[in-house]
């Protein structure tokens, strides 16, 4: 008995023709471009910052799991596309995230396995909403929506290595004036999946023919030029005539990796110390104007201040040395078995005053989550100690003639923790990090990137102090005007400007992220419900109706 022609056979043979058969049906060009796709997306991250290379890697990620854009039903499954998702954000993580290294290499792996799953579930969500008209728009959203989730899964999110995070200085920059750091994500996306919808419309021979088809094919091509070219025409704020000038200490530590404290008790704070009295000679003979405050680092001083009466004297005799007040930062201890990560206004008349506690803790660094299963499953989960405890007030805090806002090194990844520090006044805002087990990595340049984003987010100047770099100073325009070397003692007085105007990006807070998250949700209910009614008409299961061309001798 002769086998009833499928009608969806022909085309589907006819689209697999040439190279965009290559593209649609043969897996080692889905799988080639997921990971090149994923290379890409590294590569415009610090420290080489070829910010240009991320919608170049969104796109590609894009091609990998559109699937045959002749055919009638374009796609792959979702099944599929959500194990080429994960190869790509594996591709990229790996070398993202290698600085988690010196922690372990199996925490490495596991931080990466966790992390590419958001994108297999990315590429099985894009998956389906490339069957939509507008599919760019909506791929695009799903980026926002993925990096959202990421930042709040598992124990309260890891939000490192988001798109924007690669654009701290590049064409996409000023939308974060605009939307915050999610719209930069999305323009970025955006450029990627316009860039995909070309690729995939010239493959499938549109751009050749007359008219209507090729002249939307160009107009794509020239949107996905427009995001960065719009984005570097949009205002920035203006300058307020006011500023202060900062000094900023790097003091170094003696030991590398996990062991960066070294083995004598104080060296750390003594080096922070013995900085600022250097740096207190330097103002007295004229090198450097005297500054209004100073910041040292987060963990500038290994020994609790409040409970060792050296630790104390060593750093009153610097702070009351240089004259002005000293934001500290130290690891105190709350009560008998935990800790907290704080800011200290240490005043030269009065000693310690204000403070604030950091309140986005690091897993498995400041805090053990799900303490008694993991304390079983290695011994390294004792490396924490005592267990901080997250603070409960907004980061500003009197120093001299301002108020700054404080975030404290793993926050300023976090948009609603750095934006409320300043919807409360904080200006400038300072950043206390302390990135000594991790010198030399990708991770100081990565977080600098961070920093320069923030500025023109918020209109606000940034001036960052780590114990082993990079300590910088950036401008609200998102340009570093000063910054050290790794893995040395540096310090100075650098001029900060001191501004109020908030952006739009600040007084619209989470709006735009959540508009965009809703619109990528919703393009996706509307392709599984379009999917689903599909097949109800053809009465047959998704099992039954294959999706792309399977080659000859291999299984769909």
């Amino acid at each position: 008995m002769l086998k009833q022609k499928d009608p969806h056979q022909e085309p589907r043979q006819e689209a697999a023709a040439g190279w965009p058969g290559a593209l649609a049906a043969r897996l080692p060009v889905r799988v080639g471009c997921a990971a090149v796709g994923g290379l890409l997306l590294f590569l415009a991250f610090p420290p080489i910052g070829w910010w240009w290379s991320a919608p170049a890697g969104v796109a590609l990620f894009t091609i990998a799991v559109y699937g045959a854009p002749g055919g009638p039903v374009p796609g792959v499954r979702p099944r599929r596309a959500a194990w080429l998702g994960c190869l790509a954000g594996a591709a990229f993580l790996f070398p993202a995230l290698s600085w988690v290294r010196p922690i372990g290499d199996d925490a490495w792996l596991a931080l990466v396995g966790v992390s590419s799953l958001f994108y297999a579930a990315l590429g099985a969500l894009a998956a389906l909403v490339v069957r939509l008209r507008l599919w760019p728009l909506w791929a695009a959203c799903l980026w926002v929506l993925i990096e959202w989730a990421r930042g709040l899964f598992p124990v309260g999110g890891f939000p490192w290595a988001r798109l924007a995070f690669s654009q701290g200085q590049s064409a996409y920059t000023k939308w974060a004036s605009l939307g915050g750091a999610p719209l930069v994500t999305f323009m970025v996306a955006l450029s990627g999946t316009l860039v995909a919808y070309a690729a995939t419309a010239a493959a499938s021979g549109r751009l050749r023919a007359p008219g209507r088809g090729r002249m939307t094919i160009q107009a794509v091509a020239l949107g996905a030029l427009a995001a960065p070219l719009a984005g570097l025409a949009i205002p920035l704020p203006g300058d307020e005539g006011r500023a202060v000038n900062v000094g900023v200490v790097q003091g170094n530590v003696p030991g590398r990796g996990m062991d960066f404290l070294g083995d004598e008790p104080a060296v750390v704070l003594r080096n922070h110390a013995g900085e600022t009295h250097k740096l207190a000679e330097a103002i007295r003979a004229g090198r450097f104007p005297r500054p209004d405050l100073v910041v040292w680092p987060e963990n500038s001083t290994d020994i609790d201040p409040y409970q060792s009466p050296d630790a104390y004297r060593i750093i009153d005799s610097a702070v009351k040395d240089v004259g002005v007040p000293v934001l500290v930062g130290a690891v105190v201890a709350i009560g008998d078995e935990n800790r907290a990560t704080r800011a200290i206004v240490w005043d030269p008349v009065s000693g310690p005053g204000a403070y604030y506690d950091k309140r986005k803790l690091v897993p498995f660094g400041e805090y053990t989550p799900y303490k008694e299963i993991f304390l079983k499953l290695s011994s390294r989960a004792n490396l924490v100690g005592r267990q901080s405890v997250p603070g409960t007030r907004v980061g500003t805090l009197r120093l001299g003639p301002v108020t700054v806002g404080a975030v404290e090194c793993y926050e300023v990844a976090f948009d609603s923790t750095v934006r409320d520090t300043v919807t409360a006044g904080g200006t400038p805002l300072v950043v206390q990090a302390n990135n000594a087990s991790y010198a030399l990595t990708g991770l100081p340049p990565q977080q600098l990137a961070m920093d320069q984003l923030r500025a023109v987010e918020h209109n606000r100047a940034v001036v960052t102090a780590a114990p082993t770099g990079i300590s910088a100073s950036i401008d609200p325009t998102g340009a570093i005007q000063w910054r050290t070397a790794e893995l040395v003692q540096d310090m100075t007085v650098v001029r900060v400007s001191v501004r109020t105007h908030d952006t739009i990006a600040t007084r619209v807070g989470p709006l735009p992220e959540w508009m965009l998250i809703f619109a990528g949700a919703g393009a996706v209910a509307a392709a599984f419900w379009r999917r689903r009614a599909s097949r109800q008409a053809q009465g047959k299961t998704s099992e039954d109706t294959p999706d792309e061309t399977p080659e000859v001798g291999s299984r769909s």
